[in-house]
């Protein structure tokens, strides 16, 4: 839950957000390399936190305390597979063929903040839960477009949830984006439904995570004794994208990328990501 006042942020603001966000970028497009079957989660926590920590950053999520008596997060990653849909621990539990595996990385790099999330397929998976992944990633550039100066945090909340509940999936309602920047988590709360028109307005210089986090089934959820995982009530598969934006006049800033995560499985599945000759400018 985000505390606290509204910070709008200044051009130095964001070129910081922006530097963490591109850590974020290298530690999950590292931490993508190595999905396969057969991969403990833990492995990608490491080679997450290692391009952290050589790039200077503090992985946000590592001891991370949510109060309550629980203990603090032991991972640099979030790794939840199939039926998780948030939080789940590193551990030595190997990926398996047919999984969905979210990777949500939080980086601290001179006092700004990086957060974003992307589901990755474990080798070949069903045609349901491809669906699912896209419908996800879908609502999420739904919700993007709705982030403009002068629209309400309604707007991105209803364009979400018509999106996916018209493909007859569930929305999570208790789990929900964020402000972010100087805090991992500042206000205001995204949620993924909402009104048009309603909630908090949207102002120029607004930093957000707007993540949707999309079942297979209801949006129900259950957490484990451990205090973090969170898991689908119903054991559906779960989907989670998150990007970070700046609010502004007309279409938003995404200033997180998914470009070096997608490289990265490219090269695992031995295709060029190089540019079709036609395009390179001939040499002079």
């Amino acid at each position: 839950m985000a505390i606290g006042r509204i910070q709008l942020k200044s051009d130095a603001d964001v070129a910081g957000i922006r530097k963490a966000a591109k850590v974020v970028e290298r530690a999950l497009a590292a931490a993508a390399a190595l999905i396969q079957p057969g991969v403990p989660t833990l492995r990608l926590d490491e080679a997450a936190e290692a391009v952290i920590r050589e790039a200077g950053g503090r992985p946000a999520f590592k001891g991370y305390q949510q109060g309550g008596g629980t203990p603090p997060f032991p991972g640099s990653l979030c790794i939840s597979v199939n039926d998780v849909v948030v939080h789940g621990i590193p551990s030595e539990m190997p990926l398996v063929e047919g999984d969905v595996v979210t990777l949500d990385c939080g980086v601290e790099l001179d006092g700004y903040f990086g957060d974003f999330a992307y589901t990755f397929a474990v080798g070949e998976i069903s045609a349901e839960a491809k669906a699912l992944l896209d419908a996800t990633r879908a609502s999420l550039y739904a919700g993007i477009e709705q982030a403009t100066a002068g629209n309400r945090v309604g707007d991105i909340g209803y364009a979400v949830q018509t999106y996916c509940e018209s493909r007859g999936y569930g929305v999570v309602r208790d789990l929900v984006g964020h402000g972010v920047g100087k805090r991992l988590h500042e206000p205001p709360n995204v949620p993924n439904l909402g009104r048009r028109g309603v909630g908090k307005k949207l102002q120029s210089g607004l930093t957000i995570c707007i993540e949707p986090m999309i079942n297979g089934g209801t949006g129900d959820v259950t957490v484990d004794a451990d205090g973090w995982t969170v898991r689908t009530a119903d054991g559906a598969l779960s989907a989670h994208f998150e990007h970070m934006v700046l609010v502004q006049r007309g279409a938003a800033e995404v200033l997180s990328s998914y470009h070096l995560i997608e490289a990265a499985l490219a090269t695992a599945r031995g295709e060029s990501t190089a540019a079709p000759a036609a395009a390179v400018a001939p040499e002079s």
